[in-house]
């Protein structure tokens, strides 16, 4: 058992680290499981996902917003860094599902961007093959390359 201060002072610590930037369940677990006992990071948690500090399934819509602002990524890439972050593959499926259309369009602008960005240093075929690689869908290529 533990005290209301130990659960007061325990939870500061950890709502500081979520709020300098947005976390998931898995990232609180693995920063604070050696130090707080396994009771009271479990009432934490709870704690925060009722107050909802703690979100993973807008974790995942807002960190998938932020990469389709901000990077060029093939949906298997994104889907793999989700799942870096201890996100449930279930929750990142529905969610990619869901939006399927918007991220298909997202890919061929994504590959279309890289195309541009490679054309002048590689060949066709072997920007056709770093797309592959890196998880570009082989009809979100050949859509970019129109």
């Amino acid at each position: 058992m533990y005290t209301m201060e130990e659960f007061d002072r325990e939870k500061t610590r950890i709502l500081k680290y979520i709020l300098y930037k947005k976390r998931t369940e898995q990232e609180v677990r693995n920063k604070f499981g050696r130090t707080i006992e396994e009771n009271l990071l479990e009432d934490i948690i709870q704690y925060l996902k009722e107050a909802k500090y703690i979100n993973d399934k807008e974790y995942i819509e807002k960190t998938i917003h932020n990469f389709m602002l901000l990077k060029n990524l093939s949906i298997r890439e994104i889907q793999y860094k989700l799942a870096s972050k201890g996100l449930k593959r279930n929750e990142i499926e529905n969610y990619i599902y869901e939006n399927r259309e918007k991220l298909e369009e997202y890919e061929t602008k994504s590959a279309a961007n890289l195309i541009n960005k490679k054309s002048a240093t590689m060949e066709p075929e072997e920007i056709k093959q770093f797309l592959l690689k890196k998880g570009y869908k082989i009809e979100n290529i050949n859509k970019a390359e129109e």
